[in-house]
């Protein structure tokens, strides 16, 4: 009975790793021709996991969760929430990537397989409750990762993003792998609950060690100063589908994770940790922003841009309340959705031979040529930015008013001055596009599913978004409430 509970429990793992094994199979016999096939059913694969997960966050018999697996796996609302966002930035990212790679004849049957396994990967990353889980979940998203950055194998840019990845994860799980052995060794258990327990009465040398490790480990992950110098090269270098990816869901599981991490077996100690997030959170805003400024390049610019968004992301997480990891969640959620199109406009900005445009000379004018793609770009920039009254603004707001309650008023002030500066380089888009020259280079897309995936992130982020934040409010508050319920 007691597996029975744990395969019920895990079941969207259960059943994504099942899809994954069958769809490679399908994959090795089928061949190549059968790579649109295995997209197509990746994607209800990932959307059967997505209604499960959701069907576990709703009923009223799992609203404390459940611990399984002998305590190495924890279904909560927490990992619940975060699943779902994982999953439908998977998918989003699935259905526009055929006509990318068909341009180019390299679309592969591997490629929604290895989406699938990554998926697991993040999975099991955020419903970990234990040290060896957590390593596990993160090599089996971060191994998915390594190739999926060196997907285009005849491109030289791609190649050199997946060995940068490649080189630099490894050096990043080290030091989270040296940071959990110290863990260990100062506490005597792999276990969150374990870890709390021992840390009960305070952190030892060895065990703050052991924290700083852990933290910086997990800050290469998501990307957080001192740890974002492979976040440029990667996004630039990578496919856009890949680095859509990559600025979507493995950001959700690894801010998850750090939560997760900071909140629960940390949790006791939270003053021990404080000052490193609020320096990297602040770093991150100062270096994304200053970074983006001089970039040409619109991949590498949206790579300095998750960076600033990710410190604003840590504002909530140094704040160490509910209403802060509450608030980090709405902020998350936004931004998957903003990233999400963002992204894929920049797919559809590709010339009449099919080569995808990549710079601010490309979109000169392009409101004169392409006017919708131009007004959607706008908007998504705008609540990037934070200006209201775009849906951005709202997920700003509720971190610095976090802060603000948590008698964080500095933390606040500094980062909503360091938010101006951002601003710069968002507004820069609209310049070039409304008021510069016409380039007349961009072509029209006829990609049904990229149109659609666009509208929708446009419709989400406009004001027309506020309609949603009540429910979002409820959920988020819940997932939150789930990392401070300690047994």
């Amino acid at each position: 009975m007691g597996y029975l509970n744990s395969f019920y429990l895990s079941g969207p793992e259960v059943e994504l790793s099942v899809a994954g094994l069958i769809l490679l199979i399908v994959a090795a016999f089928a061949g190549q021709k059968s790579a649109k096939t295995v997209t197509a059913l990746a994607v209800l694969a990932l959307l059967g996991a997505a209604a499960f997960t959701v069907n576990l966050f709703t009923n009223s018999a799992f609203e404390l969760g459940g611990d399984v697996w002998s305590g190495l796996y924890r279904m909560d609302a927490f990992g619940s929430f975060a699943k779902i966002l994982i999953y439908i930035a998977t998918i989003g990212c699935l259905i526009v990537a055929p006509k990318f790679f068909d341009a180019k004849g390299a679309y592969r049957p591997e490629y929604p397989v290895l989406m699938l396994f990554g998926a697991v990967g993040m999975g099991l990353m955020v419903s970990a409750i234990d040290l060896m889980t957590l390593y596990i979940g993160l090599e089996l998203s971060s191994l998915s990762s390594y190739v999926l950055a060196s997907y285009s194998r005849n491109d030289g840019r791609s190649a050199e993003a997946g060995l940068k990845y490649f080189v630099l994860g490894a050096l990043a799980s080290g030091i989270l792998l040296y940071g959990m052995s110290l863990v260990y060794g100062f506490t005597g258990s792999t276990s969150y609950l374990g870890i709390r327990a021992a840390l009960g009465d305070g952190l030892s040398t060895g065990a703050l060690f052991g924290v700083v490790f852990v933290l910086a480990g997990l800050a290469f992950k998501i990307a957080a100063v001192p740890f974002h110098m492979w976040t440029p090269d990667v996004y630039e270098g990578a496919p856009t589908p890949v680095t859509a990816f990559f600025a979507t869901a493995p950001k959700v599981a690894a801010v998850a994770i750090t939560m997760r991490i900071a909140l629960d077996p940390f949790g006791g100690n939270a003053a021990a940790w404080q000052q490193i997030i609020i320096f990297a959170a602040l770093a991150s805003i100062v270096v994304g922003a200053l970074g983006a400024i001089g970039q040409q390049n619109l991949k590498r610019l949206l790579a300095y841009s998750s960076i600033n968004n990710i410190g604003f992301i840590l504002i909530g997480l140094a704040v160490a309340t509910a209403a802060g990891a509450g608030a980090m969640l709405t902020y998350l959620a936004i931004y998957v959705v903003m990233s999400l199109g963002s992204f894929v406009a920049l797919m559809m900005l590709k010339d009449s031979g099919g080569n995808q445009l990549e710079t601010f000379g490309d979109i000169s004018g392009l409101s004169s040529t392409r006017p919708v793609l131009a007004w959607c770009l706008l908007a998504i920039m705008f609540s990037l930015a934070g200006i209201p009254p775009l849906l951005g603004f709202y997920g700003k707001f509720v971190i610095f008013q976090a802060a603000v309650e948590a008698d964080m008023v500095i933390l606040a002030a500094v980062g909503i001055a360091a938010s101006v500066i951002g601003a710069f380089y968002y507004i820069k888009f609209v310049k070039v596009m409304f008021f510069d020259e016409p380039a007349d280079v961009v072509v029209a897309d006829q990609s049904k599913a990229r149109w659609i995936v666009l509208a929708l992130s446009a419709l989400i982020i406009s004001p027309l978004g506020y309609l949603l934040t009540p429910g979002l409010d409820w959920v988020t508050e819940r997932a939150a409430s789930a990392l401070f319920f300690v047994v």
